[in-house]
């Protein structure tokens, strides 16, 4: 498990390449920020993730393994409410957050992405807004 990329994962590369196509520039990793979000925003304050279906429990194909499932399920849990965390944590610092799955489509998160993204850099006043999965 230790060899699993941590970061520029084949899904998070086809998301960056399609906002990239768009048009839309971003950090990547923001190292600055809680988190580390795949792709930063800084001008509309937009942290986006894309999550992992295994390490991030997704509803539709999460699993957990049978070798030492009481483990493995403490430690997806945590991953889920470490989330909440470092979301909670954008929030307060004025970021709008954003997760996706791995298993969505590219130009359908793009999209919406770039929604958000035309959505925020327009609000005059940047409040508390809550993480979703969009």
């Amino acid at each position: 498990m230790s060899r699993m990329p941590r970061a520029s994962t084949r899904p998070e590369l086809l998301i960056r390449r399609e906002l990239h196509r768009r048009g839309m520039r971003y950090r990547v990793n923001h190292k600055l920020l809680p988190g580390r979000p795949d792709i930063a925003f800084t001008r509309a304050k937009l942290a986006v993730f894309i999550d992992g279906c295994f390490w991030h429990m997704c509803p539709l194909h999460g699993t957990v393994p049978k070798n030492n499932a009481a483990w493995w399920a403490a430690k997806l849990q945590r991953n889920v409410q470490r989330d909440r965390e470092k979301d909670d944590q954008l929030s307060a610092l004025g970021w709008t957050v954003a997760h996706f799955w791995e298993h969505e489509d590219p130009s359908d998160v793009a999209d919406r992405v770039e929604t958000l993204w035309r959505r925020e850099r327009r609000a005059p006043e940047r409040g508390t807004r809550s993480p979703r999965h969009v």
